[in-house]
């Protein structure tokens, strides 16, 4: 379990509590529309911080019978949990501003409620901005998750702002409920974005970001012996990685050899992959007689073919599921 990371989530929830609080509060003085918009999108804030936090808890506990891979594919649920819940706070505002529009309210203490959506604005940008920090610096998508949602609602309470600094000095009522659409708005584009970001992490979607990082480590750690890397995949459950593909080693090593290869290439990527810990699950290939074009070793007793060019390794011949050929 990751003691910083649920830390960070527990100091979103408490402070997420504070925030919709004061929002309230702002609604209750002055009945806006657009206030209520805000406030009702940092009750979905303390909802998914409350899942989130449970989510970090899951995914650290370790492996076990029933999990052989780990918990680390929850935090994808919390932020489809967090994705779903804020894209139905933007569905809810908006028919609250169509019913508006049917059936208009005062807007009343309209300075009050300024200065309670300054401070809780404020507090939203300093809170999502720390957590998408800290998200990225360990790698968790739950705390990037949350930091995006409270950040786009950092964003809602300046559009609050604005909308109720304009219905202050115009007078203009239809104001309300026409920023409250904007704001219901761009809650649905956000939510969206985090539903698809789930389901692109359920369906183990590939993330070229890692497969670029692992091709780099593999190029930059090359040996001779290691003639071609195949079928390269990558799954994602957490902060750890699940990693396997197939590798071509010279047909005549005997099994001590191949482990030995295999070993190399596992401490070359665990110690230069920084989003997190690898376990590496590799298949060995022989070489065949195809394989000579393009073999780097200098020395080889058995080649049947002259070398020919050194083949650059990329996802255009790594991730595919056939080995390397070269020839004339």
């Amino acid at each position: 379990m990751n003691r910083n990371e649920l830390l960070y989530i527990r100091l979103s929830f408490f402070i997420s509590v504070l925030i919709c609080a004061a929002k309230f509060i702002a609604w209750l003085y002055t009945h806006s529309l657009v206030i209520f918009s805000d406030a009702l999108e940092s009750v979905i804030n303390v909802a998914g911080a409350a899942f989130a936090w449970y989510s970090i808890y899951l995914a650290g506990k370790p492996r076990d019978e029933d999990h052989p891979y780990g918990h680390g594919k929850i935090e994808f649920f919390s932020v489809g949990f967090e994705g779903g819940m804020i894209f139905i706070a933007g569905i809810s505002i908006l028919i609250q501003a169509i019913l508006f529009f049917i059936h208009p309210k005062q807007v009343e203490q309209l300075q009050a409620g300024i200065w309670l959506s300054v401070a809780a604005g404020a507090a939203n940008f300093l809170l999502g901005y720390f957590l998408l920090m800290k998200g990225k610096q360990r790698n968790s998508i739950t705390l990037q998750g949350n930091g995006h949602h409270i950040l786009s609602d950092g964003y809602t309470s300046l559009g609050v702002i604005v909308a109720l600094l304009l219905i202050l000095f115009t007078g203009v009522k239809w104001i309300d409920p026409l920023a409250s659409v904007v704001a219901g708005s761009l809650l649905i584009y956000t939510g969206s974005k985090l539903v698809r970001r789930a389901i692109r992490g359920l369906m183990d979607e590939v993330d070229v970001n890692v497969i670029d990082d692992i091709i780099t480590i593999l190029k930059e750690n090359r040996k001779n012996n290691w003639i071609d890397v195949h079928n390269l995949r990558a799954q994602r459950y957490g902060n750890n990685y699940h990693v396997d593909c197939h590798v071509t080693l010279p047909y005549y090593f005997l099994l001590e050899q191949v482990h030995d290869e295999i070993k190399r290439m596992d401490e070359a990527l665990n110690s230069n992959f920084k989003k997190g810990s690898i376990e590496f699950f590799i298949h060995t290939d022989p070489c065949l007689e195809v394989s000579c074009g393009h073999c780097l070793i200098a020395d080889c007793a058995v080649r049947k073919k002259a070398f020919v060019k050194k083949i650059e390794w990329s996802r255009d011949n790594l991730l595919p599921n056939k080995k390397h050929e070269y020839s004339d």
